[in-house]
């Protein structure tokens, strides 16, 4: 039975022209499931939605090893569920078990040309020659196609910023549909574009201020976001901290919330985000 265009119920009869001849024009995903086997249905509709998604850039055949025992004892299948690539009529890769959907679009993007990484490195040559107008259409081409893809989104939304269009860089992020540790690459570009919105005024003025009065928490948190834009990190974390320590709801929690961005731009694996993510939880939960 037809599934769909990009996604086939083979068997014993036709696995030889489905997987093997046809790998030789497209990579073939075999997944080889049972419908006694758990782990099978959740692994299962994930690969047939990737399949819609990437659009004919694969295909997807599904065998029942218990319908298919030829193909099951030919392939050396042991468990399941199995999902082994061909491409040019050969084994390329494989995996066993319900891998999570990141290890598993990793596993395609190895197996499938990476049209997403083409226009972004297109659109960062334009970048670099002064197209911006011509790189803002190559990374929304790649978005278009892969909202998933993390890379085109941060530097489009980085180019955006550059020409004061935060609104439009911030809708690019907000749009991106990137999830494991690419999603932690757009909340870091996320928490990058606040504080750069964010920072302004002059440094010298602005530690006068606290000088003057070091209970000034609009001057400490301002000094902070300016700090931490020009990559003064721990300075600024150390300010905003002492400015919650004063008054943690002032300002509908400003400085927390600017010490969560700066975490997050970070990294929260950082020892300084580490520490202050630990200082912050401290002096909010005690």
């Amino acid at each position: 039975m037809e599934l769909s265009t990009w996604v086939k119920d083979v068997t014993d009869r036709d696995f030889q022209r489905e997987v093997i001849e046809k790998s030789r024009t497209v990579p073939v995903v075999v997944d080889l499931w049972a419908p006694w086997c758990g782990p099978c249905r959740t692994l299962g509709p994930l690969l047939e939605r990737l399949a819609g998604e990437y659009g004919g850039k694969f295909i997807l055949a599904k065998v029942n090893v218990d319908e298919s025992p030829q193909v099951a004892q030919a392939l050396g299948v042991q468990s399941i569920p199995l999902v082994i690539a061909f491409k040019d009529g050969d084994v390329a890769t494989e995996f066993v078990g319900a891998q999570p959907e990141p290890v598993v679009r990793q596993f395609l993007e190895r197996l499938v040309p990476d049209e997403a990484r083409r226009l972004t490195v297109e659109a960062a040559q334009l970048a670099a020659r002064g197209d911006t107008a011509g790189a803002e259409v190559r990374y929304r081409a790649a978005l278009e196609s892969f909202p998933e893809h993390a890379p085109a989104a941060v530097a489009l939304a980085g180019l955006l910023a550059d020409a004061e269009r935060i609104d439009d860089a911030m809708a690019v992020l907000d749009a991106s549909t990137a999830t494991g540790p690419a999603a932690g690459e757009i909340e870091q570009a996320r928490a990058a574009l606040r504080m750069r919105a964010a920072a302004g005024g002059d440094e010298a003025a602005l530690r006068e201020r606290l000088a003057a009065d070091p209970k000034d928490l609009q001057a400490r948190i301002d000094l902070g976001r300016l700090l931490s834009a020009s990559g003064k990190h721990e300075e600024a974390l150390a300010l905003l901290l002492d400015a919650v320590r004063l008054d943690r709801n002032f300002a509908d929690a400003a400085a927390r919330r600017t010490m969560l961005d700066i975490i997050a731009l970070l990294g929260r694996e950082d020892p300084l985000a580490e520490r202050y993510q630990r200082e912050l939880s401290r002096l909010l939960f005690s």
